[in-house]
């Protein structure tokens, strides 16, 4: 039997997150002699057990180099490695294999993005557009461009809701503007960009668009052909798979024009001391040995959240979504920072005065993971004149009584602290 079948016999025909919660063994030990609630989606999400087995069979019999080996093992890890490629076209929908590359995660595709492809189209005094709710991710890399190139970076405002002022981007996307690079959904706040119409409105000014998909792929469908974006990266990590794994999409036509960013072998085709020659995308992107096994082990993500059904998992997570947001909006004294319209499955928010950091130290105790801090948002936090949030993040293993378990553990924290 096949990986893909071995993981559909696991997955209830019927969406039950209790049933699912069984696929993952993180999710049945104690923390501080009480049951985890795991909501720490967003940072990084729990592994199946199809996950950790795909990771365990590789190493017990199956490890071997990819790409050249001429002897049986290597040819079996080579085919498996890149037909998880496919798995992931598939995936995102993208027209070729060669448009899918390989990278450590979301952050790694970004300065992909940024060391090969900027330098071709930003130059002095040109501008890189981002917005205000972005990760540093989706900050840095982009102002190490302009410092080298000496362009700028340029900040769409966001609203009170948390949502990106239209009107803003449109008399920002000057002709000035050489590249645009957005998050599908902010990490933060939870807020779902209006993606398809923001690009469309770049491509009509004749500027590309870099998508940071992190948030986005694991929470609903992913279709880089509808979006019509120039790059789109994510991480295996936040969609059940192992860390140190990502993808970077990129159009044909842009990996045909850009360098590669690191050399060494497997991205060459000859190498003399007078001149190398370079392979063909995607593997001109890929120098060195690969992460072989946790791009095995992120196909086997791959194959259960499509088993699961992604549409089912959009619709639960939203229903547990707003089933959070008014469970805490009761509370006197939370604060709900980003209340988008359209959202994912994050809950920012503040507790009276009381610093997110101690609100969740307590609620750690109480056996409940969040996150707290500026979340890889300073400007945002600044922008909203806060020292960061507590975070709940929910993926589709969480139940309604976690929730639960969340709106008392923080009316815990108000009676301690506040």
């Amino acid at each position: 039997m096949n990986a893909t079948g071995a993981i559909q016999d696991h997955i209830p025909e019927k969406f039950d997150p209790a049933e699912v919660r069984n696929l993952f063994p993180a999710l049945a030990r104690e923390v501080y002699g009480k049951p985890l609630v795991y909501l720490d989606n967003a940072a990084s999400s729990q592994k199946p057990q199809a996950v950790i087995d795909r990771l365990v069979r590789y190493y017990s019999s199956e490890h071997s180099n990819v790409h050249r080996g001429v002897h049986l093992l290597s040819r079996e890890a080579t085919d498996a490695y890149e037909a998880a490629r496919k798995r992931v076209v598939a995936f995102i929908n993208a027209p070729s294999e060669p448009e899918v590359l390989y990278t450590r995660g979301t952050t790694e595709g970004i300065n992909l993005a940024a060391s090969s492809f900027g330098p071709l189209h930003v130059g002095k005094g040109d501008v890189v557009l981002v917005s205000h709710m972005e990760h540093h991710s989706n900050i840095v890399p982009w102002q190490m461009l302009c410092e080298t190139q000496g362009a700028r970076v340029r900040a769409i405002p966001v609203s009170d809701t948390g949502e990106i002022i239209y009107e803003e981007f449109e008399r920002l996307l000057s002709e000035r503007v050489r590249l645009l690079a957005i998050a599908h959904v902010s990490n933060t706040l939870g807020t779902i960009n209006p993606l398809k119409r923001m690009i469309r409105h770049a491509h009509d000014m004749g500027v590309p668009v870099v998508v940071d998909g992190a948030q986005a792929a694991p929470h609903m469908k992913i279709d880089v052909q509808e979006l019509d974006c120039d790059f789109y990266a994510f991480s295996s990590h936040k969609m059940f798979g192992p860390t140190g794994i990502g993808i970077l999409y990129a159009k044909a036509e842009h990996l045909e024009t850009m360098p590669p960013w690191q050399g060494g072998g497997d991205m060459i085709e000859t190498v003399a001391f007078e001149k190398t020659t370079y392979n063909d995308p995607p593997h001109k992107f890929e120098a060195g040995t690969p992460n072989i096994a946790d791009v095995l082990g992120f196909a086997s993500a791959i194959d259960f959240l499509e088993g699961v059904g992604q549409n089912r998992i959009a619709a639960y997570e939203q229903d547990l979504l707003a089933y959070a947001t008014e469970r805490l909006s009761e509370i006197e004294g939370v604060r709900l920072i980003g209340t988008a319209t359209d959202k994912a499955s994050v809950l920012s928010f503040l507790i009276g005065d009381i610093h997110p950091y101690d609100a969740g130290t307590i609620l750690d105790r109480l056996g409940i993971a969040v996150r707290t801090g500026h979340h890889c948002t300073q400007p945002l936090m600044r922008r909203f004149d806060i020292p960061g949030t507590v975070r709940a993040s929910f993926a589709l293993y969480n139940t309604f009584d976690e929730v639960d378990a969340l709106a008392a553990g923080v009316r815990r924290v108000k009676e301690m602290l506040g």
